[in-house]
């Protein structure tokens, strides 16, 4: 099976579902939108309207499927009438602040012949039922390292408390500042530290450093490092955003929560004592083998022409 493949930008849990995918004996093609994505630049019109011949000029009678990833490739997809369509929506192009995206995405959910979604919690905007099959970790990387090994390993002092917040802080959205307050209000000493620019193969070590890891973020598709941390047993304390909720559900010394003050209360929490979490042992469906296996029934199913609802 051949399967064409729609992108905007690369993420890294995208990169292990084409791994995934292919271990499995699926050959798979990715095409990104053209031009160099920049939060602060994004692309033109122009990009996107040199996208379409460039999705066309692939012989689509060599595919089976094409499986356009993120809202804003769907309609490219759908543009060519021969091969059926899946799409997985990220979770921002559904739920983000961006009205024409967001319906856009949900338009094109209505007209895909399979919406396999990445958490459930992106049910509520794509009517229907449909698979949920969460974007997968790599289960050999992201693992529990001691904590002073990492801390040797990365250079920190190891008797300090260190607050991980694994963001660039220019981003706004990931609200730095409301980080730094609960930090400093919490009555704990502990330092605030950044994890930004780190190449991704080296961010478990900077996990397992830490002794906990903030999320303060307004919105979020995932986000992608709770499972990270959570495979690692590092304490997670975030706002009540994307899957994080259903993915700390029954996790112990983790907090999920509802404003500032919570916040707070929550790195107090697991602050107190030298815990870890059980987040590897209690998390379903953290490996990209599980992804991998799951998306490969979609495309046997979409193939045939039958439901995937319950794959």
């Amino acid at each position: 099976m051949r399967a064409l493949h729609l992108y905007t930008s690369t993420r890294s849990f995208f990169e292990e579902q084409l791994a995934a995918l292919e271990a499995r004996g699926i050959d798979c093609t990715a095409v990104g939108v053209p031009g160099e994505y920049e939060p602060d630049s994004p692309r033109t019109a122009a990009d996107y309207a040199r996208y379409l011949p460039r999705v066309l000029d692939h012989s689509l009678d060599g595919y089976d499927l094409v499986h356009a990833n993120y809202g804003l490739t769907a309609p490219f997809a759908l543009a060519q009438p021969t091969r059926p369509v899946v799409f997985t929506p990220w979770g921002t192009d559904l739920f983000g602040e961006r009205r024409w995206l967001t319906g856009l995405s949900r338009l094109s959910a209505r007209a895909a012949d399979a919406v396999v979604l990445p958490s459930r919690a992106c049910a509520s905007a794509v009517p229907g039922d449909h698979p949920v099959v969460p974007f997968g970790i790599d289960l050999d990387r992201f693992c529990p390292v001691p904590r002073a090994e990492a801390r040797d390993r990365v250079g920190w002092d190891p008797d300090e408390r260190v607050v991980l917040f694994p963001y660039d802080p220019a981003r706004p959205e990931k609200d730095y500042q409301r980080a730094r307050r609960v930090v400093e209000a919490a009555a704990v000493d502990a330092d605030l530290r950044i994890l930004t620019g780190v190449p991704h193969e080296e961010v478990p070590l900077y996990l397992n450093a830490s002794d906990a890891v903030l999320v303060t973020s307004t919105r979020e598709a995932g986000p992608m490092v709770v499972k990270e941390a959570a495979a690692c047993n590092v304490p997670v304390v975030s706002t009540d955003v994307g899957f994080v909720r259903e993915t700390l559900s029954g996790v112990s010394n983790c907090r999920v929560c509802d404003d500032e003050a919570a916040l707070v209360d929550g790195i107090e929490a697991v602050l107190d004592g030298e815990r870890r979490s059980d987040g590897r042992a209690t998390v379903d469906g953290l490996g990209i083998d599980r992804m991998g296996e799951r998306l490969a029934e979609v495309y046997r199913r979409v193939g045939r022409g039958e439901a995937v609802a319950d794959v």
